[in-house]
């Protein structure tokens, strides 16, 4: 293995300006890239070089020892990429890490199995961000990495969604706990509870459009919430007017002086926000202590 020391680099990235730092693990079949980067500025802390096994002749005997050599040769070199990723990303004198977050990027088969062998830190392991897949090694991957993640990473952004997804998946762990999720269970209780949601998370890219409907056989007012294929299906009409639509993060938005809580916007980019926006339909409210639910409501 060949370690390549390099020097500080700096590089504007627009609007990325934050006070948070970032470590990357770049890595795939040819090598792996240890780098931060905060607000706008990278540091390049360390390039490892995989160097791959020789062929070992022609033959059906040569070929098991080649594949014996790759094997051991493959796990040096994830052994030497959770090392590193130690060495680079933990404080030696209080033995946390000292970055806001973690990525890995790179080749998906080479994370798969740096994480399956157990070779990464489990304090790291807690400060990952995400797990992205890049089309390139190095450099390169360092970069398509940063444009995949700019959203998240930018102006501190990370900081407050971590911190609501920490918040809410610690309700959602209690025994009960104080929140509700879904489209149905979220709006029921901010119609019916005025002043119970302490903490309204939505998803950024929320796409569900809020209907008001009359009966046309009853005259009846009837609100409904729908996505795009529930808007496809004209059971979601039958024997109703549309006098108005919107869309819910729009609505909730204009509204938020009347529900006493704005909506706290997540990207799905990080693990928790991807798990909150794929799970929890992408939007769900954390509770006021005061305020407890009736029985037979489902938090």
């Amino acid at each position: 293995f060949c370690v390549v020391v390099q020097v500080l680099f700096c590089l504007k990235m627009g609007n990325m300006e934050s006070d948070d730092k970032f470590g990357f693990v770049v890595m795939d079949g040819n090598g792996a890239l240890f780098t931060t980067l905060s607000g706008s500025t990278r540091e390049l802390l360390h390039k490892l070089s995989y160097d791959h096994p020789k062929k070992l002749g022609s033959g059906l005997q040569a070929a098991r020892m080649s594949y014996l050599v790759h094997m051991e040769m493959l796990d040096s070199y994830l052994s030497k990429i959770g090392a590193l990723a130690t060495q680079y990303y933990i404080n030696p004198l209080t033995g946390q890490p000292n970055v806001t977050g973690l990525i890995l990027a790179g080749s998906s088969d080479v994370q798969v199995q740096l994480m399956k062998l157990g070779l990464f830190d489990h304090r790291l392991v807690a400060k990952l961000v995400n797990v992205v897949e890049v089309s390139y090694g190095v450099e390169n991957g360092f970069n398509q990495a940063i444009e995949q993640l700019s959203d998240i990473l930018a102006n501190g952004k990370y900081t407050r969604e971590r911190y609501l997804m920490d918040m809410y998946f610690g309700e959602v762990r209690k025994r009960p706990g104080k929140y509700v999720f879904g489209v149905d269970g979220t709006m029921n209780v901010l119609e019916s509870k005025p002043g119970a949601v302490k903490t309204l998370i939505v998803w950024d890219n929320l796409d569900i459009n809020r209907y008001v409907m009359k009966n046309s056989l009853t005259g009846e007012t009837v609100i409904k919430y729908l996505n795009k294929e529930q808007e496809g299906n004209t059971e979601n009409y039958k024997d109703l007017d549309v006098e108005e639509k919107m869309p819910l993060l729009e609505w909730l938005a204009n509204e938020n002086r009347r529900f006493g809580c704005a909506p706290e916007l997540v990207t799905n980019k990080s693990w928790e926000s991807y798990q909150f926006c794929k799970g929890f339909e992408g939007i769900g409210a954390i509770l006021d202590n005061r305020i407890a639910l009736g029985d037979g409501e489902d938090t």
